[in-house]
């Protein structure tokens, strides 16, 4: 996914989601239920670095999180790489890293701007339909699901999407938003499938996930410096001291970000790509809930409904 994200209870959350899209296996059947766990697993901790990432951004420009969040990422996927011998894995298919890297940050930024225009109980809705892409990629590399599993997709992406709260009166949208919007989402989705043509082993893996956060970093950094120099701010009120006591809150969010892509790996690789990435898509229900939950925000009669609704397709999914 991510991905850089969508909305998160009112604040942008800017958290990267690449969800890895590994080489067409056969579809077992008798491995749906694990795809199921690895996918559920790969929400669960989008859902949680979304939670951590919006509630940073409250304290922290939104831009300044990606960059150190991500930094400390690749810091740890060095490290791995480094030790799995991971760099012998180098080649031209790395490239396709390298374009997710640019298109992360491009995608980012137009749904920033989406935003700005609203409103963004429409936009943050629209955004979440990147989901359509990995799930069009599933089905046409081979992946024919069962009824079930069809009704459950449908229900799961709507619960997606009604979980966002959409706004269904109010303000007129501006055609630009909703163009802006559905770039973001094609990106967020061309993510994965770049990602996907990146590796095609556990450690080529490795090295396409280093190279695509060195390259989210450095489009990152630029963007954080056009800000900077047309009038934004890098630092919070309170300066390097605010960022160095967020530390463990930011390398949570992104080597969160990170497992999340190792887990859908998993889940790919045992079954389906379309049932993968439509249960690992279930994050912003994860998300709205651990806001609830934590921050006692009310969620809307719509969210809830979308947050039923993908159980519902979840439980069918998995049953299939």
């Amino acid at each position: 996914m991510t991905e850089f994200n969508r909305l998160h209870y009112g604040e942008v959350h800017p958290i990267v989601h690449c969800t890895v899209l590994p080489p067409l296996r056969p579809y077992l059947p008798a491995r749906t239920p694990m795809t199921a766990v690895f996918a559920l697993a790969t929400a669960l901790l989008w859902g949680f670095a979304d939670f951590g990432g919006g509630l940073l951004t409250r304290r922290i420009p939104a831009l300044t999180v990606v960059v150190v969040s991500q930094s400390l990422a690749v810091l740890v996927l060095g490290a791995v790489v480094v030790a799995t011998g991971a760099w012998t894995e180098a080649g031209p298919d790395l490239w396709y890293a390298v374009a997710a890297g640019v298109v992360g940050p491009a995608a980012m930024l137009a749904f920033y701007k989406a935003l700005a225009l609203g409103p963004m109980g429409v936009v943050s809705p629209l955004g979440s339909l990147g989901v359509v892409v990995p799930v069009t990629v599933g089905l046409v590399l081979g992946d024919r699901p069962g009824l079930f599993q069809v009704g459950g997709v449908v229900a799961a992406i709507v619960g997606i999407v009604l979980a966002g709260g959409p706004e269904l009166r109010g303000a007129p949208v501006q055609r630009q938003a909703v163009v802006l919007t559905l770039f973001a989402a094609f990106g967020f989705g061309a993510v994965m499938a770049l990602i996907a043509e990146a590796s095609t082993t556990l450690t080529g893996l490795f090295l396409a996930l280093f190279v695509q956060r060195v390259t989210n970093v450095a489009v990152g950094g630029g963007a954080l410096y056009l800000s900077v120099r047309r009038g934004g701010r890098a630092l919070p009120e309170g300066g390097f001291g605010v960022i160095r006591g967020a530390l463990p809150a930011l390398a949570f969010v992104g080597l969160a970000d990170v497992a999340a892509n190792g887990t859908y790996a998993l889940a790919a690789q045992r079954g389906p790509v379309l049932v993968a990435a439509v249960l690992a898509s279930l994050y912003p229900v994860v998300t709205a809930l651990a806001a609830f939950g934590v921050l006692r925000e009310r969620l809307r009669a719509i969210q809830a409904a979308g947050a039923g609704l993908a159980l519902v397709g979840t439980v069918l999914i998995a049953s299939g």
